[in-house]
């Protein structure tokens, strides 16, 4: 019976266990830039959109262009990576 309510209260922990919240984080120049989600594009092995946070701050998704070098915001608007910019860390991280 000792063994039962173990194993019960083992299987139970698994089921109602919250999943990991794993996010990259680098200090990439004086920046705190955690990765907080990334998917790579099926089509373009060198785009990626990602949601990061810098310095605690989180910015809003966007499509990281590694050959071109710029980035895609959620309305379209296109724009050069900055110095220092997260999207090198990226491209840095995720090189083919």
């Amino acid at each position: 019976m000792k063994y039962l309510i173990i194993a019960f209260c083992f299987t139970i922990n698994f089921l109602i266990a919250n999943p990991a919240a794993a996010a990259t984080c680098r200090n990439f120049h004086g920046h705190k830039i955690c990765i907080i989600d990334i998917n790579r594009s099926a089509k373009n092995y060198y785009e990626y959109r990602a949601s990061v946070s810098v310095d605690g701050i989180k910015q809003p998704l966007q499509t990281y262009n590694c050959r071109r070098k710029i980035k895609i915001t959620p309305d379209g608007t296109i724009s050069r990576f900055e110095p220092n910019d997260p999207g090198d860390l990226i491209c840095s991280i995720f090189k083919k």
